[in-house]
């Protein structure tokens, strides 16, 4: 089991690299900055709190895990 603040420093650093990529998608097809930032952010933020969420519930199903 891992401790809750690698659990968020997973998420965190795989939300930075959502945001750079929901930024270039939505830049494309908004063609503006705002908006795809905002996009981003927003769409990072909810991301961000559904990922913990599952890790953590994922931590407490045994089905799949090897010990020793």
């Amino acid at each position: 089991m891992e401790t809750t603040s690698r659990t968020w420093a997973k998420a965190l650093s795989w939300q930075l690299t959502g945001i750079v990529a929901t930024s270039i998608i939505g830049y494309c097809f908004t063609g503006s900055l705002t908006a795809a930032v905002s996009l981003a952010g927003v769409s990072s933020l909810s991301g961000l709190l559904m990922f913990v969420v599952h890790e953590k519930l994922w931590q407490r199903v045994r089905w799949g895990r090897v010990y020793g």
